[in-house]
């Protein structure tokens, strides 16, 4: 395993690991606006959400790592406390990369980039109308991480009004993940789009306390078949079930053929048990699967 020092890279070289390897990023697109009321609009994948009640997204406008120069959004937010985040989909991210392009001060890059300006309710900077999330917001504080190249400014910006476009609503009048078509900064050029293929849900244990893959037999633990993803969802399950469960799973077909199969050949049994239990498992009946390898 390669083990660096940081401070031992060069601000270049530590921002491409980092932004390679902390990945992917959503993307904050800001509007903001200067003193003069001069408009600015840009992208920064330094973002995320940090807050529900109340409702905070912090940002970071970070010094030029070529020559350390601040952004005109940073400047701007510092003048005019008020910006508007605007999320970015699939349907906008080729004039958002445009809009990233380092316009002189008084260019606005909503006409550069071919965006619609729509009015805010409450802040002063316009909203882009084509993005699917609009977050009108107030700057409650600006946090300066240091002087150096690279060195990042949090902007701690509060939502005061949230804008969606109906078309991303499902039936329960709730943001649907696979209509808002996201897309995600990862490291240099590379972008990534969150569609239906590639979307997955995971079981979150909230409501329950799972058994833990510490509970699991050794066997189990060090399958040759069993990856750690099967593992923490075999570890997920509230308990542990009983002798009588187990031997109703071996009258089981599938099962019962690998057993008949197998009698004398204890480790292509296991092997085997362990593949028809990771199918049950792509197939989210992870019950079944765990009965089958505590046979």
């Amino acid at each position: 395993m390669l083990t660096l020092k940081t401070k031992d890279l060069t601000a270049v070289q530590l921002q491409d690991y980092l932004q390679y390897a902390i990945a992917p990023r959503p993307i904050c697109f800001a509007s903001t606006i200067d003193a003069e009321g001069n408009i600015n609009l840009s992208p920064f994948s330094f973002f995320n959400m940090f807050s529900t009640k109340p409702p905070i997204c912090i940002f970071s406008p970070a010094r030029r790592v070529r020559d350390n120069t601040t952004k005109h959004t940073l400047d701007n937010v510092l003048q005019v406390k008020e910006c508007v985040i605007n999320i970015v989909n699939y349907d906008m991210v080729q004039q958002m990369s445009l809009a990233s392009t380092e316009y002189a001060k008084g260019v606005n890059e909503f006409e550069k980039a071919g965006f619609t300006m729509l009015k805010s309710d409450l802040v002063t900077p316009p909203r882009v109308a084509e993005a699917p999330v609009q977050f009108e917001c107030v700057i409650n504080d600006v946090i300066a991480l240091g002087d150096n190249h690279g060195a990042g400014n949090l902007v701690l910006a509060e939502i005061k009004l949230i804008h969606i476009n109906e078309s991303i609503l499902d039936d329960h009048g709730k943001i649907d993940q696979q209509k808002i078509d996201l897309v995600a900064r990862l490291g240099g050029d590379w972008y990534c789009r969150v569609t239906e293929s590639n979307l997955f849900k995971v079981a979150k244990p909230l409501a329950k306390l799972g058994i833990g893959v510490d509970r699991l037999p050794k066997s189990v633990r060090l399958s040759k078949v069993l990856t750690g993803n099967d593992l923490g969802m075999l570890g997920n399950v509230e308990h542990l079930p009983s002798d009588e469960e187990i031997d109703i799973v071996g009258a089981h077909p599938e099962v019962k053929e690998i057993l008949d199969a197998t009698i004398g050949d204890a480790q292509n049994r296991e092997r085997e048990l362990h593949e028809l239990a990771k199918s049950y498992l792509i197939g989210g009946n992870v019950e079944f699967a765990l009965k089958i390898v505590l046979l």
